[in-house]
């Protein structure tokens, strides 16, 4: 399974085309523009959330509510292309808000420079995280084909800037912790830590900066084997780093509890066995990933999220066409994007997850795929002396 995305930030639209999707997956809409609602939402975020209403069109791949094997296309228009005809037409030669100063922390400056543009607008359009949508969408397809095999993802804010909410991977309650992540505004957990990292957002915003932190990514009933420790490249932890990586924004990513583990001696952080069906390991510090491989227990993902580069206040630039320092150049931002970059995350890690997992258990129909995985299940059950 595989999919690519198109479009620019203020283009016509954003497209995605998912291949390797089986036939026979139930794909509600609704659902897919759910999850583009919530990547619109939380704190922080700037005057763009208040324009765009994302939806997603099936343009293929999709008969009578259910995948036919083939590749699906999705569309997802910019309200906001209105706003930029004339600077975006794909024809049209314009000279209007042509940009010549990279902003600190952004591909602006290394991506002008590698393909050779005046302007920086011809960098800055494609790597915007607005393309992040098309991701969300794909994501909502591959959670769908997971939840058939009992397989849940959900993420949750971890740290705004120096505000934490504290979690032990050992000890929570996944329904309690979902329920608190959606119903929050910053997708934090504790109502306090929220409140001050509302205000430390609301400082930021005011002095015309902006702010980074944590999220954290879970997957539950993720089957023992996905991935692999034959080659560096099938590695499940590898492939995931990967994925989330590639989140603008996202500057480093961690699983399971590795820096613990980096502080710690062997025999507090190796995940002891326990035996029981239901608690197999006394605890999950691995992160559900041993060897490149799942290992059935929950896996967590850390991600680091910077500031974005973005800022109302700009730093000092290097003007590509004056060639001299000069004023910074800004153009409308968010001020916190973590709880929209976890929701991405879920997405990623939804597709990888569904690809390996596919991978395992290959087969064009979902029933075919069902009796696969069924069968597998039995001989781990066998193999561990479990009751079916």
């Amino acid at each position: 399974m595989r999919f690519l995305t198109s479009g620019e930030s203020h283009g016509k639209a954003l497209m995605t085309i998912i291949e390797g999707v089986p036939a026979g997956l139930r794909i509600n809409l609704e659902y897919i523009n759910q999850e583009l609602r919530r990547r619109q939402v939380g704190y922080g975020r700037g005057k763009r959330m208040e324009i765009e209403k994302d939806e997603a069109e099936i343009i293929s791949g999709i008969r009578g509510g259910y995948t036919l094997g083939t590749p699906i296309g999705i569309l997802i228009k910019n309200r906001d292309w209105e706003n930029w005809k004339s600077v975006m037409d794909p024809e049209k030669i314009f000279e209007e808000r042509i940009v010549t100063k990279p902003r600190s922390g952004h591909a602006d400056f290394a991506g002008a420079i590698k393909y050779h543009f005046e302007d920086i607008r011809n960098v800055l359009e494609r790597a915007s995280a607005r393309e992040t949508a098309a991701r969300v969408a794909v994501g909502a397809i591959a959670k769908t084909f997971l939840s058939e095999f009992g397989i849940e993802i959900i993420s949750f804010v971890e740290a705004i800037d120096g505000i934490e909410d504290s979690f032990d991977i050992n000890n929570f309650s996944w329904d309690i912790l979902k329920k608190k992540a959606e119903s929050s505004d910053l997708r934090m957990i504790d109502e306090e830590k929220e409140k001050q990292a509302k205000e430390l957002i609301d400082k930021a915003k005011e002095e015309g900066d902006t702010l980074g932190g944590r999220f954290i990514l879970l997957a539950k009933g993720v089957p023992i084997g996905l991935g692999s420790y034959v080659h560096w490249d099938r590695r499940l932890d590898a492939l995931i780093s990967y994925a989330i990586m590639s989140i603008p924004s996202v500057k480093g990513v961690e699983i399971g509890e590795a820096l613990y583990a980096s502080m710690n001696i062997g025999s507090k952080v190796h995940d002891e066995f326990y035996g029981e069906k239901d608690r197999f390991r006394k605890t999950n510090y691995a992160g559900g990933i041993e060897g490149g491989v799942s290992n059935g227990e929950i896996i967590m993902v850390r991600a680091i999220v910077k500031p974005v580069p973005t800022l109302r206040r700009p730093l000092k630039t290097f003007d590509i066409k004056e060639k001299k320092i000069t004023e910074g150049y800004y153009e409308r931002s968010d001020f916190c994007v973590v709880p929209a970059a976890g929701v991405v995350g879920e997405a990623m890690l939804a597709f990888i997850l569904a690809r390996e997992f596919l991978n395992k258990f290959s087969g064009d129909h979902m029933e075919e795929i069902r009796e696969n995985f069924e069968k597998y299940k039995n001989y781990v059950y066998e193999r561990l002396g479990w009751k079916s």
